[in-house]
């Protein structure tokens, strides 16, 4: 009996969640200012201004050398679920060992976050996925329920990043993708009652290499798309 009531709540939970869903398509090209209304700036560092702009139809952003900047854009509206997201993506070339990392991730709270992370490795992350001299490495990460990470080579220069979350029994299957090939594979312990910002970050983190930032590093954005599911709005 317990086992039925349970099944009978899941059940209604999922079909409760799917009644608030709605099939959606976005891209944001980047072209105008008109492309990021909407868009959230959020920094955890010392910058006195922004850190980021539109460049000749790209999203600029960058961080200064020997600090810890990050800095982030938020889309508009913690909305999206089940779908694929995408980013085109350039990563410069990183000098070795500098802590810099190029993000392209969607979050909805720090248990509930999906990153790809691009920056020079350490020598453990580069061993690991096998990077070559003039290879970076991107790691692919789920930051909680279950916590996973692993990571892939990948060139510097422009790259298609794409995350895609799969309905699954009521929780999400979860693929990195890099340039359209399966990276990674995560079973989730949640689904769709779980939504999330698109992101795009530039940010001086210590965990993506062995010393700090001594040089400007930057990030270009061509385009952002989502295609899939979103929350309903009120």
């Amino acid at each position: 009996m317990k086992h039925m009531l349970l099944l009978l709540t899941v059940l209604l939970h999922t079909g409760l969640y799917a009644q608030n869903l709605t099939k959606h398509s976005v891209r944001w090209n980047f072209n105008d200012e008109s492309s990021l209304a909407g868009w959230r700036y959020e920094h955890q560092d010392t910058a006195r201004v922004p850190q980021y702009g539109l460049e000749e139809g790209n999203l600029r952003i960058f961080t200064r050398p020997y600090t810890r900047d990050r800095q982030k854009l938020f889309s508009p509206g913690k909305i999206y679920t089940a779908g694929r997201y995408r980013w085109h993506t350039y990563v410069p070339p990183i000098k070795r060992g500098e802590q810099v990392s190029i993000g392209s991730w969607i979050y909805c709270d720090d248990h509930h976050e999906l990153d790809f992370e691009v920056g020079y490795g350490t020598k453990n992350a580069r061993q690991s996925c096998g990077a070559k001299d003039d290879e970076l490495v991107a790691y692919m990460t789920n930051q909680d329920h279950p916590y996973h990470s692993g990571c892939a080579a990948v060139k510097p220069g422009w790259h298609d990043y794409e995350i895609r979350l799969i309905p699954r029994n009521g929780k999400y299957l979860a693929q990195w993708l890099i340039d359209g090939k399966l990276k990674q594979e995560q079973q989730l312990q949640f689904g769709p009652e779980v939504a999330f910002f698109i992101c795009c970050s530039v940010e001086n983190l210590a965990f993506t290499a062995d010393h700090i930032a001594t040089q400007y590093y930057y990030g270009l954005f061509d385009h952002v798309s989502f295609k899939g599911q979103i929350k309903r709005q009120p």
